[in-house]
């Protein structure tokens, strides 16, 4: 598990899977806190994103200048990854089902023709969090 404290407006924490090209990043520029699932075998970052989920508006956050602690796990096999906000689970990519799911639920986009990634819906997945630490722990 790799893991950052950071006040909430400017962090930065990104994680490779074990297995290539698997990245998984939380990011927070200011306004929001986001956390994208990433192929980093593409050239171009823009590219290389395959989904992206928001995690919070810093505006929203009780206590918004409170210390925080982000952290990363991925499963055993590197096709799963969860983001961990102050040791609550708030996201989880799911690289070989091609999902993301988060408690906020956002963004969510209409199907186009070819998408290889589910992004129609994020909604928040407790069975996919409890599949996920009972591997890590079985």
């Amino acid at each position: 598990m790799e893991s950052l404290s950071f006040r909430p407006g400017r962090a930065f924490l990104s994680v490779n899977s074990p297995i290539v090209p698997w990245t998984v990043v939380f990011e927070d520029e200011g306004i929001a806190g986001y956390f994208y699932a990433c192929d980093r075998s593409q050239t171009t970052q823009e590219q290389s994103i395959l989904d992206a989920m928001l995690i919070y508006n810093v505006g929203s956050l009780q206590n918004p200048e409170a210390e925080r602690l982000a952290a990363v796990e991925w499963s055993r096999d590197g096709l799963q990854a969860v983001l961990y906000l102050d040791g609550s689970a708030q996201a989880l990519f799911d690289f070989a089902a091609r999902q993301g799911f988060c408690r906020m639920n956002f963004p969510n986009f209409v199907a186009a023709q070819g998408d290889q990634w589910q992004k129609s819906s994020h909604a928040w997945s407790e069975a996919a969090l409890q599949r996920f630490e009972s591997a890590l722990y079985a």
